[in-house]
């Protein structure tokens, strides 16, 4: 097992679709970035996947199979909560494990825990919320699955145990395995991940190659010599996502094509025409919050 195919994947509260519609494709020994704001659906899209909810619509489906209990043999899942029993001890939680999957690998499980510098013999009720996260993580990384779902795996590490849990899933995945993984720190999911989509209020809003969409979508600025300028037709061009006007100046989201529209921009009237990168957290933004972004971007500019 290893490619994950989510299909018109759709959960609906009490009225209120959680997650809307959604359709991804996870292949093997790809790291796969699910990003958005709080209450987006990502933990929700989790839960259906591994059949923690039960979905109002659309499939999931591993190498072309729908779940069944077999197939948590392969998969590796952290939760964004603890789900640490409060009065075992984290040697007592390997062990369960040892007992409960085949490929589990206690002594890694060991090394894991010793590298994230978290005391075995400490019961989980004692632990702080990094180092549950961290024997959480430890633990998934030690079955050798196939498949790894993390919700939040570096929620509440220190900056060092982070890198080490990035590390971990840039190895896991150089080995076959496949893995998606959220995370509020956007800077995380752009150093880990290969491709990622956005999702918000449940439905899919973007999604591509973290070096396409980094290397497309470009900022291209112009500053014109009096508040009545027009673009002469330009914001209709379809490369064009966005045109933010602050009196003078116009700043287009360009999706393709930069340099050529930063040609017809200063053939518009424009001078001071520059074109600027985004990050992925710019990109982010301007999925979910443009005008958010906007600002983040031309405060970036201005300090540049």
């Amino acid at each position: 097992m290893s490619t994950i195919q989510i299909s018109h994947l759709r959960k609906v509260y009490g009225g209120a679709a959680a997650v809307d519609d959604l359709s991804l494709e996870i292949p093997s020994g790809s790291v796969f970035g699910l990003l958005g704001p709080n209450g987006a659906g990502k933990t929700t899209t989790f839960k259906c996947m591994l059949g923690l909810a039960r979905t109002s619509g659309g499939t999931v489906l591993y190498d072309g199979k729908p779940l069944t209990p077999e197939t948590f043999e392969h998969i590796a899942y952290v939760p964004e909560r603890s789900v640490l029993y409060e009065w075992m001890t984290v040697a007592e939680h390997v062990e369960m494990t040892r007992r409960a999957f085949t490929h589990f690998n206690p002594e890694r499980a060991r090394e894991l825990l010793a590298a994230f510098n978290v005391d075995p013999h400490k019961r989980a009720r004692a632990l702080s919320k990094g180092m549950r996260t961290a024997v959480m993580v430890a633990i998934a990384f030690a079955r050798n699955a196939e498949m790894l779902v993390l919700d939040e795996p570096t929620s509440g590490l220190d900056p060092v145990n982070q890198r080490h849990v990035l590390s971990l899933i840039i190895n896991e995945a150089a080995r076959g395995c496949s893995i998606i993984f959220s995370s509020h720190q956007i800077g995380q999911v752009e150093r880990a991940a290969e491709e990622i989509a956005v999702i918000d209020k449940g439905r899919l809003v973007l999604q591509g190659s973290v070096d396409d969409l980094k290397a497309d979508r470009k900022i291209v600025e112009g500053i014109f010599p009096d508040v009545s300028y027009t673009l002469n037709g330009i914001a209709a061009d379809p490369r064009i996502a966005r045109v933010d006007r602050t009196e003078r100046i116009a700043r287009l989201l360009v999706l393709a094509g930069a340099d050529e529209i930063a040609a017809r921009l200063t053939d518009a009237g424009a001078g001071g025409v520059r074109i600027l990168d985004l990050n992925l957290e710019d990109i982010f933004l301007y999925a979910v919050s443009p005008a958010d972004a906007t600002a983040d971007v031309v405060a970036k500019a201005g300090s540049s």
